[in-house]
């Protein structure tokens, strides 16, 4: 089985402070992030939101290599460029690698068959 890490979902908002305050009212709270650069990332729980206001087109699901749901890091992980290699062995095919000669912070993207974007994101 891969570890992937922490769980989220990246929302592609048109309003930042409209989305947020929709979210508190569900519960959620900002944990991180920076409402002038227009994202933000909120929480309920061990459930996990990104809003980002003009960033990207379509909403994206993310896992982050290395995290936990409260952004620790982890003492095992399976690093990205492993989760990488697993993934192009099993035949998928990448919008974007991973240098496999580098460590510590890096990111790949895939898609799946209807159109989603999965981002693997690893910040350790």
């Amino acid at each position: 089985m891969m570890k992937l890490g922490a769980f989220s979902v990246s929302l592609s908002v048109k309003d930042i402070r409209a989305s947020k305050q929709f979210y508190e009212k569900l519960g959620f709270s900002v944990f991180a992030g920076d409402l002038e650069k227009k994202y933000l990332i909120m929480k309920n729980e061990a459930s996990l939101i990104g809003l980002f206001e003009g960033m990207f087109e379509n909403n994206i699901l993310t896992f982050n290599p290395g995290w936990d749901a409260d952004a620790k890091t982890l003492a095992d992980f399976e690093d990205v460029r492993e989760i990488q290699a697993r993934l192009k062995e099993k035949g998928l095919r990448l919008d974007q690698e991973a240098n496999d000669t580098s460590s510590g912070p890096a990111s790949i993207v895939l898609t799946d068959p209807d159109g989603n974007a999965i981002l693997i994101d690893q910040h350790v």
